[in-house]
C-alpha cells in the first residue's frame, strides 16, 4: 500500500471519504504500533482514512531524559505504516507543531496526572496532553487509537476528551507482547541481552498478580511484589493497583475494573507495563473508561 508523507497538516484539509482514524506515535515504530494501525484500518474500513503521526514531542521529556537519544527512524516508520495499512504519515517539525516556540498555554493533567508516572516524570503528562490536543485539532479525526501499555496516558486522554468535549472517540488497544511476555516498547532496543532477560520480571510479576485475582486486591499486590523482590537487577519505581477512572489506589474491597501497573529501571532503561483486571462479576453496562477491558 502506498502511503503519503506529509510535513504539514495542510494536506489533511482536503475532502476525504469515510471516517478518519489517527494513530499518534513518536516514531521508532514496532509491531505494537503496527497493531494500532491495523486496528484503525479495520475500524474505518477500506473507505476510511488512517493517519499516523510521527512526532518526538519535546514537551514531555524532562531534564536528563532521553530526548536527544530517542530513536528517529522516519524512513523505516513510513514503510511500517504503509505495510500496516496507513494512508498518510504526518511527520511535522517542532516549528510546525509549536510555531513561535513552546506554547504559553498548555493542557494541565491535574491531580490524576501527578500520580505514578506523573510523580516520576513531573510535567510529562501536561506535555503529552498538550501535544495530543494539538494533533487532534490538526488531524481532525473521528476516532483515535492508543495502546493500553501506557495505561495512565490512555486514561488521561480519555478524560481530556470527555471533560473538554473533544468529540473524538478514544479507543484503547491491548498491549502487544513478545512470545515470552515482554511488552513491546521502542525503548527495548536499549536493553542488553542480560537486561532483556531481567526485564521479563515485570511481565512475570503482573501475570502472578493476575493469577491471584480471585483472592482480592491485596493478594494481587502481594503476588506481584513477591516476584519483583526475588529478582536481581530491578530498580523498582512503583507497583500499583489502581482504578482506571482516576488512577487512585484500589482498596481491599475494590470491585470492577482495575489496572495492575509497574515501572522499573533495568540497566539504564526505564520500562513500564500493566495488565487490566476485573474484580468481581463483570459489569453488564458500558464502563466510562471501558478501554481497559
Amino acid at each position: 500500500m502506498t502511503v503519503k508523507l506529509l510535513r504539514t497538516a495542510d494536506g489533511l484539509r482536503a475532502p476525504h471519504r469515510g471516517r478518519r482514524a489517527v494513530v499518534m506515535t513518536m516514531g521508532a515504530l514496532h509491531e505494537g504500533h503496527a497493531t494500532l494501525i491495523r486496528t484503525a484500518r479495520d475500524h474505518v474500513g477500506a473507505d476510511g482514512q488512517v493517519v499516523v503521526t510521527v512526532f518526538v514531542n519535546p514537551l514531555q521529556f524532562g531534564p536528563g531524559e532521553d530526548l536527544d537519544r530517542y530513536p528517529r527512524t522516519l524512513d523505516a516508520d513510513v514503510g511500517t505504516a504503509a505495510a500496516a495499512g496507513a494512508d498518510i504519515v504526518l511527520a511535522p517539525s517542532v516549528e510546525e507543531v509549536y510555531p513561535g516556540g513552546e506554547p504559553r498555554v498548555r493542557i494541565a493533567a491535574g491531580p490524576m496526572g501527578e500520580r505514578y508516572e506523573g510523580a516520576a516524570r513531573p510535567g510529562h503528562f501536561d506535555g503529552m496532553l498538550t501535544v495530543v490536543a494539538k494533533l487532534l485539532h490538526l488531524t481532525a479525526p473521528d476516532v483515535a487509537f492508543y495502546g493500553r501499555k501506557d495505561a495512565q496516558q490512555l486514561a488521561l486522554i480519555q478524560r481530556m476528551a470527555a471533560d473538554l468535549n473533544f468529540g473524538v472517540e478514544i479507543v484503547g488497544v491491548p498491549t502487544v507482547r513478545e512470545p515470552d511476555g515482554l511488552a513491546l516498547s521502542s525503548r527495548n532496543r536499549y536493553l542488553t541481552a542480560r537486561d532483556r532477560e531481567t526485564a521479563l520480571t515485570l511481565s512475570r510479576a503482573l501475570f502472578a498478580g493476575r493469577d491471584a485475582l480471585d483472592a482480592g486486591p491485596d493478594a494481587v499486590r502481594e503476588a506481584a511484589r513477591a516476584v519483583l523482590e526475588k529478582a536481581d537487577g530491578i530498580d523498582l519505581d512503583y507497583l500499583a493497583l489502581v482504578d482506571p477512572a482516576d488512577f487512585t489506589e484500589a482498596g481491599p474491597a475494590h470491585t470492577g475494573p482495575a489496572v495492575l501497573a509497574v515501572a522499573a529501571r533495568v540497566g539504564t532503561t526505564r520500562l513500564i507495563d500493566n495488565l487490566p483486571l476485573e474484580f468481581g462479576p463483570p459489569q453488564s453496562g458500558p464502563a466510562e473508561f471501558g478501554a481497559f477491558r
